[in-house]
This record gives structure tokens, sequence and C-alpha cells, in this order.
């Protein structure tokens, strides 16, 4: 399934957060600056979605996803699908046109870029929140995890290439991905939620899956936002 997600406005505080923000006063210039940059992103932005729901299996080398080449390795993933009979493969992108926005603001004025870099970060998070929902509404009554993407932990970034190919995700949504294994648009993300008709224990989330987690202050400085 794909379809179009709706992003009407961009959460500020995880937006702030990005930047390095630690609560206290915004200066009056960094705000007029964020609302002309929130406002030419929303106008560049074209979120899209598309996921593939499919059984899966514990075997020796990981989690298989039937039907598919795809073997999920690593100790992390395998943990985090525990008890789950099927997987949900989800693919999120902004869109070409908010990579091209950011790359014509970085020869304006660099400050504009990082707002808007950061704006982007906190819109594909919360294109991620509403295509969870659409997903739990369509597929049904469940237990879900959480998502976890490639590359978190011990999940290797390596099984991307053939993730974009089983959800079909360059043809769906315009996701595709370089020899380095980067996504482009880089505003997107690739995830896997896991389905269990059992109750699934909750747990925290933390750094490991913030994919702000390598530019984060917080995490540099030795602590965490509370995620």
């Amino acid at each position: 399934m794909s379809g179009t997600l709706e992003i009407k406005s961009i959460n500020r505080r995880e937006a702030f957060r990005y930047m390095g923000y630690k609560g206290g006063e915004i200066n009056q210039g960094i705000l007029d600056l964020t609302d002309q940059c929130e406002e030419a992103l929303l106008k560049t932005v074209k979120p899209r979605m598309v996921y593939r729901v499919f059984d899966i299996m514990n075997v020796e080398k990981g989690v298989e996803v039937k039907t598919t080449p795809l073997i999920f390795k690593g100790k992390d993933i395998k943990a985090h699908l525990e008890n789950c009979r099927k997987a949900i493969l989800m693919c999120v992108t902004l869109s070409a046109e908010t990579d091209k926005l950011i790359r014509s603001l970085e020869a304006e004025s660099m400050e504009k870029a990082f707002i808007t870099d950061t704006l982007a970060s906190a819109a594909v998070e919360q294109a991620c929140e509403r295509a969870e929902e659409i997903i739990k509404e369509q597929v049904g009554e469940y237990n879900y995890t959480w998502r976890f993407s490639p590359g978190y932990g011990d999940f290797p970034l390596d099984v991307q290439r053939d993730f974009l190919k089983v959800t079909d995700a360059a043809k769906r949504i315009g996701l595709n991905i370089t020899d380095s294994l980067i996504l482009i648009p880089r505003k997107s993300v690739t995830a896997v939620m896991g389905i269990s008709e059992e109750a699934i224990p909750p747990k925290r989330r933390g750094c490991i899956c913030c994919n702000m987690r390598d530019r984060c202050e917080y995490r540099k400085g030795g602590n965490h936002c509370g995620f």
C-alpha cells in the first residue's frame, strides 16, 4: 500500500531540540527565521509512504522475511521482533523537492539551510507517526512494536537495498539508495514494525532509535532528552 501524507505544521519543540536548544528563551531573530523557513518548507514537502506486510520467522542467521530475499541480521532486530509472526516494512519520504530546497538555501544562507534541515528532520518524524496511524487503521487491531530502522543498534544498513526493492519504494514514492547506502531523498526513513497477537512489553526507545543521534547535542554532552 502507498499513499500521500499531510503535514500542516511542524513540531517546533522537536526542531529546536535538534538545533541544540536545551530550554530557555529563543531570541526573536531565530524565531522569525524559523517562521520563514517553516513556511517555505511546508510549501515544498510532498510526504509519501509505502508499506508491505510479510510473514516472518526466526532462522539461524536472524529473522527471515518470507517470500523475499531479506534476512534481518542482528540481536537487536531479533529481540525487537520477538513473539511477532508478521512484520511491516515501511518507507516514508518528504520528497526530492525538500532536498532541493535545502541545497538552494545553502547558497543563500547557511543559517536558513540549517534551520530548514532541522525542521525537515522534525517533519519526517511527524510523517512517520502519521504513516503508523494509517498502517494500524488498515492492518487492524493487533499489538505493534515501535519503528526500528536499519542502522539502529546492530541491524546492518546493507539491508536497505533489498528493503527498497521488496517495498517497490523507487516506483511508488521515488525513494532510492546510493552505492554508499544513503537514502535519496535524504529526508526519508525506512523502518520495521512487528505485529503480534500477544501483548508486547513496553521498552524504552532511547538514543538507539533517534534519527538525530549522530548530531545530538544532548548525547555529545553525555546526557539524553528523555525520549
